[in-house]
């Protein structure tokens, strides 16, 4: 006799195998324009679909109500062979005609409404007319900005506010390139902020700066313990009972705020130890560039947390490994021995150590050779 059939188990396996059907249709077809009425004023879906052939494209569609009348697009599609066999000298030059900060904030000041000449210039803080008109030529002549009518305002033309958000929103995802890109600059200038050696650099230039990071959290009265360590590999530590570096994501970014103190290297705040013929400041910041690698360890809000960097790239994000009752920050970096001097001299870092405690009475500084 055959068993009897689980009917309910039958139909409970169909509902799934046809919702997972249903979740693969809807990644593979762009939305429609009824199916965002809901969302919010300005949002843009872009999807990611892939063909039959694995080549895969864009599909994108939106609407953007920062203007009278709102613009709305239907969707439109580019195939990955299309954009990568893109003219490369055309796209330069559209990326030229925009690639300058004074002509950017031009277009997103237009995009968000028609403006006036007079109006961008206190906008934008422009020194004179000039400047300003010297920026919008290249811009009405790539047809990327238009002029309502002689001496009348600037606007972005409607066939052109689209790809722009594209373009924008595509920039967005490569907004820590800029980053990066600094990092690479330090590395390839390295005199401008230690100066000329006779053979390599000295690493204490590196952990003098990082040791006054700690000092500046104990001077704002929150941090009473400094440890430093010496690695057999060369890898330096510091440690401290401050605060530890805020790790939650920055206003419109994605970017933690222990990121950007690790790797904005123009960034004000925090110390900035001026090497002997050096001319820039050393930040923790440069100390992460010129490291071979770097790891942080966070502890606040009840938490551990901690971040890898090779050459002050980020190798990981920022993840949480543990929990505990105290705060503070530590970090441990190897200066990168292409740089640097394999060791770093302990009788100049014991004078520094005495100094910093003397200098500071409630303030402990030790050294130890691991």
């Amino acid at each position: 006799m055959n068993a009897p059939r689980d009917y309910g188990s039958e139909l409970d396996q169909l509902h799934r195998q046809v919702a997972e059907l249903a979740q693969a249709l809807r990644r593979m077809v762009p939305p429609t324009m009824e199916e965002m009425q809901g969302q919010p004023a300005g949002t843009m879906p872009i999807g990611l679909e892939f063909g039959t052939n694995g080549a895969g494209g864009i599909a994108y569609a939106g609407r953007y109500e920062g203007l009278e009348p709102p613009l709305r697009w239907e969707t439109q599609e580019q195939s990955a062979e299309q954009l990568l066999g893109i003219d490369g000298e055309k796209a330069a030059k559209v990326l030229g005609a925009i690639g300058h900060k004074q002509r950017l904030d031009i277009l997103l000041s237009a995009l968000r409404g028609p403006i006036a000449g007079g109006e961008l210039l206190e906008r934008l803080g422009m020194g004179t007319t000039g400047q300003l008109y010297h920026h919008i030529k290249p811009l009405v002549g790539a047809n990327l900005l238009q002029q309502e009518e002689r001496g009348g305002r600037y606007s972005v033309p409607s066939n052109r506010v689209l790809p722009l958000l594209l373009l924008l929103a595509a920039a967005n995802e490569l907004l820590d390139s800029s980053d990066y890109l600094t990092v690479f600059e330090t590395r390839s200038s390295i005199g401008d902020y230690l100066g000329s050696p006779d053979d390599k650099y000295d690493p204490f230039q590196l952990l003098r700066a990082v040791a006054d990071n700690a000092i500046l959290e104990h001077q704002a009265g929150y941090c009473t313990r400094i440890g430093i360590f010496v690695q057999k590999d060369g890898s330096l530590t510091v440690s401290d009972d401050g605060r530890g570096i805020p790790v939650r994501p920055l206003p419109n970014t994605d970017r933690t705020a222990v990121q950007a103190v690790l790797t904005d290297i123009g960034r004000a705040d925090g110390a900035a130890v001026i090497a002997p013929g050096g001319g820039k400041g050393i930040n923790i910041a440069v100390v992460n560039a010129l490291s071979r690698s770097l790891s942080v360890e966070v502890k606040r809000e009840g938490r551990v947390f901690c971040q890898d960097y090779r050459e002050g790239i980020p190798q990981t994000g920022v993840r949480t490994v543990g929990v505990t009752q105290e705060t503070g920050t530590s970090v441990t970096f190897q200066p990168d021995p292409e740089l640097f001097r394999s060791g770093i001299d302990t009788a100049v870092l014991q004078t520094y150590a005495d100094a910093a405690s003397a200098l500071y009475p409630g303030l402990s500084v030790t050294v130890d050779i691991v």
